[in-house]
């Protein structure tokens, strides 16, 4: 299970594994309070995408493409979150204010896209009855 949470609330014992997905980090925030088990500033997007949608200059559709092409680009900086996610609890630590529009949302359904692309897969499906010429 994934989650995304800021920063500034509270960390609980349902939230896993924390990890902060931001460059920069949280102002006003102390590294010993913060509760996390990880930071990887690489796995945010870059700070041309990032000054871009804070400004305004691009819409959350089109920072969502552009930053899920980063990490289409950049598998090694994500690629271990994948395995935290499949075996419990990974918590998406971010500190932007919208809940809704933030890069940790966007990471969040990347990696379940992966984690999904990953899982045991089901017997497949036998198309020989649709083909009696064979």
């Amino acid at each position: 299970m994934i989650r995304c949470k800021r920063a500034y609330e509270t960390a609980s014992a349902e939230d896993g594994v924390r990890v902060l997905v931001d460059r920069l980090w949280p102002r006003n925030c102390r590294k010993d309070a913060l509760a996390i088990a990880d930071w990887l500033p690489e796995v945010g997007p870059s700070h041309e995408l990032r000054k871009a949608f804070k400004a305004g200059t691009l819409s959350f559709a089109e920072f969502s493409a552009a930053y899920r092409g980063q990490l289409a680009a950049r598998p090694e900086h994500w690629w271990k979150l994948v395995d935290v996610a499949r075996c419990g609890t990974l918590t998406l630590v971010y500190a932007a204010k919208s809940t809704v529009e933030n890069n940790a949302v966007v990471l969040a359904q990347w990696l379940e896209d992966e984690v999904e692309k990953q899982a045991d897969s089901s017997s497949p499906v036998c198309y020989l009855g649709e083909f009696p010429e064979f």
